[in-house]
């Protein structure tokens, strides 16, 4: 009979907590939404996964010496975002921002929810229960981004302790652009607005491609040496991609690479989402903070196109959501938007300009953020 007991005291029916049972419950959740609604499988499903396994009972799998808790060296080391940003960078084609210049002013305009969110992270010490460093606010206000390899990366340097729910709220809300976005950009413009045609965009030279990366590490290297890391990883990348002599390395950089990070990455994110490190009220302020940086980035980049029309830009105030740096996620949606309003309107390519200026944007404000703050 004691063998039955002892037996019965290990399996999982026993020692489940609420709490694992309601976070096992939300895996399930974003599984259902990357397989059932197509929201970002190759973020959601290995997210929702990682968090189904940290919340086995007795299994230990994320705990010191389980499989996820090694593979979480790789996201605190910071060497996951850096390998993702050499694969975006393979796959990113400046052409669309090079033949517009003028949607960088759109991706700038988007990391504004970066720094507003870093002052609503202060003022929320106000709230009892609730403390934030300079720091740790600076690593909350990067999720506004919507870049999930910048926020891991950050939050690493300045503020590890919140390092996993920074994640999680980085990831889910890249996930969840094509739920986030539209009701704002609908709100923030017109239907003559969203129905505004714009013209087909130049052709770009090879020679511009190749040059560009090399440029912007140069610029970078002079004026925010702090963010050389995420900014050389991508111009490295993208100059792979560009020069057209290492294609073994860039097919490599886009495929077999940076599906084996995502996947590690997806899994270790996931796995944070374990009862005893997520439910406490201040990861909940940090989704509810990373909710607020996105929101505000978005408008942000519609407000600024809006704004640029008014000095006759003539451009679609909906490519300006896209400056948030959830590439190419946040330019599908525009462009869904867009053709919701008027069918016969292809925003697309026009909406990647400020979607990889949004790329390098987060990626300086994360120097900027890492210089000022880890300065002190």
């Amino acid at each position: 009979m004691d063998n039955f007991l002892n037996l019965w005291h290990d399996t999982g029916l026993y020692n489940i907590e609420p709490g694992q049972a309601l976070m096992m419950l939300v895996g399930l959740l974003l599984i259902f939404l990357a397989i059932k609604k197509g929201f970002e499988p190759l973020l959601l499903l290995p997210i929702g996964f990682g968090a189904i396994l940290s919340n086995i009972p007795v299994a230990g799998i994320a705990d010191t010496g389980g499989i996820l808790y090694y593979m979480y060296w790789g996201i605190k080391s910071g060497i996951f975002p850096l390998l993702i940003f050499m694969g975006v960078g393979a796959l990113t084609d400046f052409a669309p921002l090079l033949a517009n210049p003028k949607t960088l002013l759109l991706g700038a305009a988007a990391q504004f929810g970066i720094f507003t969110t870093l002052l609503g992270a202060l003022a929320l010490n106000a709230v009892p229960g609730l403390s934030f460093s300079l720091s740790d606010a600076a690593a909350i206000a990067i999720i506004g981004g919507a870049d999930g390899p910048t926020a891991i990366y950050v939050a690493s340097r300045l503020a590890p302790d919140l390092l996993g729910a920074i994640a999680v709220a980085a990831y889910s809300y890249m996930a969840l652009v094509p739920l986030i976005q539209p009701p704002i950009m609908r709100l923030l413009t017109t239907h003559e607005e969203r129905c505004m045609p714009m013209q087909q965009l130049r052709e770009v030279s090879q020679t511009e491609k190749m040059l560009f990366p090399v440029m912007l590490l140069a610029l970078c290297a002079l004026l925010i040496p702090s963010a050389a890391p995420l900014v050389g990883m991508f111009c490295f990348g993208n100059l792979m991609r560009e020069s057209g002599v290492v294609d073994r390395l860039t097919r490599t950089s886009q495929n077999e690479l940076l599906n084996i990070i995502t996947i590690f990455l997806g899994l270790t994110v996931g796995s944070k989402l374990s009862a005893e490190s997520f439910l406490n009220w201040k990861t909940i302020g940090i989704l509810i903070l990373g909710m607020f940086a996105f929101a505000i980035g978005t408008a942000a980049g519609v407000l600024m196109a809006k704004l640029m029309n008014r000095f006759g830009a003539k451009i679609n105030p909906l490519i300006g959501a896209a400056g948030v740096s959830a590439v190419p996620m946040a330019a599908r949606v525009a462009n869904k938007v867009g053709l919701e309003a008027n069918p016969q309107n292809f925003l697309l390519m026009h909406a990647m300009g400020p979607n990889v200026a949004g790329v390098v944007g987060s990626a300086v404000a994360a120097g900027i953020l890492l210089t000022i703050v880890g300065g002190n």
